[in-house]
């Protein structure tokens, strides 16, 4: 979950941006397609209606991993282009899904963790990490300001969220995103997807690779909502409360009801 490119962007096709409250914090809805216009209840997947900005990060990220996933050959048929296609937009949230689901066949937990580390360093330009030390050094501005481009640029892989106020080492600030309903999360079913491809490898990522530490956390597996909190030291792993979760039973294909921990999160 990384962007170093700020060039001004417009949201006027995905995203509808609201202000709220006197202090004026910023709420930004992406293609949700529910009549409602919130994430559907547990249990039931989100309907979003992406465009080109969705589909070009879905097929970026998924081509990045594909060399990495277990083949398949229904993952040909999810393309709309077929093998050689050079489109950006040939992959769906779906067939994103399901390269991710293959990466984790015959891996371990660090091995799959290892693998989304390595592709993201190969979106970023040779010397990104030194430059973002540079650029956003652990200061409570650089922890609010990367929590406020996470909000209109991973609405894509996480579903709607927002900035919220949080507590850093005593002091109060605006650098957590409060995500309402992890849309990687609903989509996969899997608790170990979710903390080894995406909690875990971001986490190491923004506080090993960039410098500046990132605590994600599960605040409630029951509706799916996560907390992003910048310039939070993360936990190890083996203290994480995540770390003990059990698997969704009743919704993830590879689900042991039997086990008190989802297998996939054992070493």
């Amino acid at each position: 979950m990384v962007v170093l490119s700020f060039q001004p962007v417009n949201f006027s096709h995905c995203c509808s941006p609201k202000l709220s409250g006197n202090n004026r914090s910023i709420t930004v809805r992406c293609g949700i397609a529910e009549p409602s216009g919130v994430p559907a209840p547990f249990g039931q997947k989100t309907k979003y209606t992406d465009g080109l900005f969705e589909k070009a990060f879905m097929t970026l990220f998924a081509r990045k991993m594909e060399k990495f996933a277990a083949s398949d050959s229904r993952s040909k048929s999810n393309t709309k282009g077929g093998k050689g296609a050079k489109s950006l937009f040939d992959y769906d949230y779906e067939s994103f899904v399901d390269v991710s689901k293959r990466v984790m066949q015959g891996r371990s937990r660090l091995q799959q963790q290892q693998v989304v580390r390595e592709v993201l360093l190969s979106m970023l330009p040779p010397g990104a990490p030194a430059q973002f030390r540079k650029l956003f050094p652990p200061t409570k501005w650089a922890a609010e300001f990367n929590a406020t481009l996470t909000v209109p640029f991973f609405h894509w892989l996480v579903g709607p969220s927002e900035v919220v106020e949080v507590e850093v080492n005593g002091e109060k600030q605006k650098s957590g995103v409060l995500i309402k309903k992890c849309r990687y999360l609903e989509n996969s079913g899997c608790v170990g997807m979710c903390i080894n491809m995406c909690k875990i490898p971001t986490q190491d990522f923004f506080t090993n690779e960039f410098g500046l530490p990132l605590t994600m956390t599960p605040t409630d597996f029951e509706d799916m909502s996560c907390e992003m909190v910048y310039g939070q030291v993360p936990p190890p792993f083996e203290e994480d409360p995540a770390s003990k979760q059990p698997c969704y039973a009743d919704i993830c294909s590879i689900a042991n009801p039997s086990s008190s921990v989802c297998p996939k999160l054992q070493a």
